[in-house]
């Protein structure tokens, strides 16, 4: 008897061990219906990140594009700047030129004043006034009666 039930007992060991190894293949019907939606779940959610990632390839190749874009208007806005800087320049140099042009050349003999017997001149001294631009005045005459 000791034989036999060593043997019993050897063949439900080993029948529980090839269970262990096999395992069960019996699921649930509640447990496999949540198992196809979480896989489809899971594919959903791929499909979205890849969709997402192609998206944020595109925005930053945009991204790129619009800084290119953005350092060339900068870079000829610079050079507006500088060649408006030089236009202006130019144009108060000329408008410089244009008003020494115009203004009124007057003949040596009509600033002199006419010596008489009734007139003196004051002569310039070196503590002549200077007016607020640093150029000093005209002599002035007095004239005496």
């Amino acid at each position: 008897m000791t034989r036999h039930v060593m043997r019993r007992l050897s063949t439900v060991v080993g029948f529980g061990f090839a269970l262990g190894l096999v395992g069960c293949d019996y699921w649930p019907p509640a447990l496999q219906a949540e198992i196809e939606q979480l896989r489809s779940e899971a594919q959903t959610l791929t499909m979205e990140k890849t969709q997402l990632q192609a998206q944020i390839t595109d925005l930053s190749q945009s991204k790129q594009e619009l800084q290119g874009q953005l350092d060339e208007v900068s870079r000829i806005s610079r050079e507006k700047t500088g060649m408006i800087t030089s236009l202006q320049n130019q144009l108060d140099a000329t408008r410089a030129r244009a008003l020494k042009a115009m203004a009124p050349k007057t003949p040596p003999h009509k600033n002199q004043a006419k010596p008489s017997g009734r007139t003196a001149t004051k002569l310039p001294t070196k503590s002549a006034t200077k007016t607020p631009t640093g150029k000093h005045q005209a002599p002035k005459t007095i004239g005496v009666r």
